[in-house]
């Protein structure tokens, strides 16, 4: 298969690196990156042709590169508002596309989208939540799946960013921004279903003052009801000052499921299953060791670069199959809806009761 990336910022460098060891690992071919920035193009191709028997070719927008036939698939990770254009381009022109979330950024923009590709193109895009691909998360639903912690009750899943969002970046709330991810992984825990009430409230603490990049709050949570006894809780930050967090808890009448707790060793991922007490010892404790990706890499790739490549080793199999995917433009669709739910049901501070006390 021939591969190509479209954008070349801070994900999208490594987006290239692992489609070069997918297409090598599977006999394909990198064979364009697509980059506004023509120097970037330029040396991220050059950098990529090293050592390769096919160069690498640069290109400068997306429909000179779709009208030169050299792709049969790209990986888009362009910035959001051009997510859509980008796109269909591609398709347009006959690529399959996998495509980093979100689909396009708002929920209407995301339905209409959806619309046009149920129609014309339904299994043209692949939609990159590279969570359901990372392998603890995969163990987890295994144990969860198995019954190991009995009947499951609640979900609560964090994301806590060590910084704030990079100056000049354009977010469209911390919310759609960081919590699409978390918000996918419970519904992938959850085999699809979907809440039925959420509710969510914002503040802003400490990090917001520290960037140029206009969002509307560096600190959120949510909540989400499911029926039958089920809930879900989602926390999303800018402001773990200590390191990237990233945790999940699965809650069970007979036990929990804990996956990736937080003590600096960044590339250490336990998931860890305890049964209720008396119990003396761990259901299962298994540790995955990430690799190092090295310093000025983001620190979400540490936690989830091999996620991000198995992501695109699946898509690749799925084309070269002719399959569809089995993650789409309906998943991100879902996703956002629940997020828009939760923030119409936005709970305003200044509105809550005020605590009293009668201590001295």
């Amino acid at each position: 298969m021939r591969l190509a990336v479209v954008g070349l910022g801070r994900i999208g460098q490594y987006h290239a690196n692992h489609a070069q060891q997918v297409a090598i690992e599977t006999g394909g071919t990198l064979t364009a990156v697509v980059d506004t920035n023509a120097e970037r193009a330029k040396e991220t191709a050059a950098r990529l042709s090293q050592g390769q028997p096919t160069p690498v070719q640069p290109f400068f927008s997306v429909e000179e590169m779709a009208a030169a036939r050299v792709a049969d698939g790209s990986f888009v990770c362009s910035p959001t508002d051009c997510h859509r254009a980008n796109t269909t381009a591609l398709i347009r022109a006959g690529q399959r596309v996998l495509l980093e979330k979100p689909l396009t950024g708002t929920l209407a923009d995301d339905r209409e989208f959806a619309q046009e590709l149920d129609r014309d193109f339904p299994n043209a895009v692949m939609l990159a939540f590279q969570r359901r691909f990372d392998a603890p998360l995969q163990h987890a639903k295994r144990l969860m799946r198995d019954g190991v912690i009995g009947r499951v009750f609640k979900i609560v899943s964090i994301l806590e960013d060590s910084n704030p969002a990079p100056d000049g970046y354009n977010s469209g709330g911390i919310l759609p921004d960081m919590s699409v991810h978390n918000v996918d992984e419970i519904l992938w825990l959850c085999d699809g279903k979907m809440p039925v009430t959420a509710a969510a409230i914002g503040s802003c603490l400490h990090s917001r003052k520290l960037s140029t990049a206009i969002e509307d709050f560096d600190d959120a949570y949510m909540h989400l009801w499911f029926e039958g006894e089920l809930g879900a809780q989602v926390q999303v930050t800018r402001n773990h000052v200590s390191g990237y967090r990233v945790e999940t808890w699965i809650y069970g009448d007979k036990g929990q499921i804990h996956i990736g707790r937080f003590d600096q060793r960044y590339r250490d991922v336990i998931v860890e299953a305890y049964g209720k007490r008396p119990a003396t010892t761990p259901i299962e404790v298994k540790n995955y060791t990430m690799p190092e990706y090295g310093a000025g890499a983001p620190e979400f790739m540490d936690r989830f670069g091999p996620a991000y490549k198995t992501e695109l080793l699946e898509f690749v199999r799925k084309c070269e199959a002719g399959q569809p995917f089995d993650v789409t433009h309906r998943d991100g669709v879902r996703a956002m809806e629940v997020i828009d739910a939760a923030m119409r049901g936005l709970i305003d501070p200044t509105r809550c009761a005020k605590v009293t006390s009668v201590l001295a």
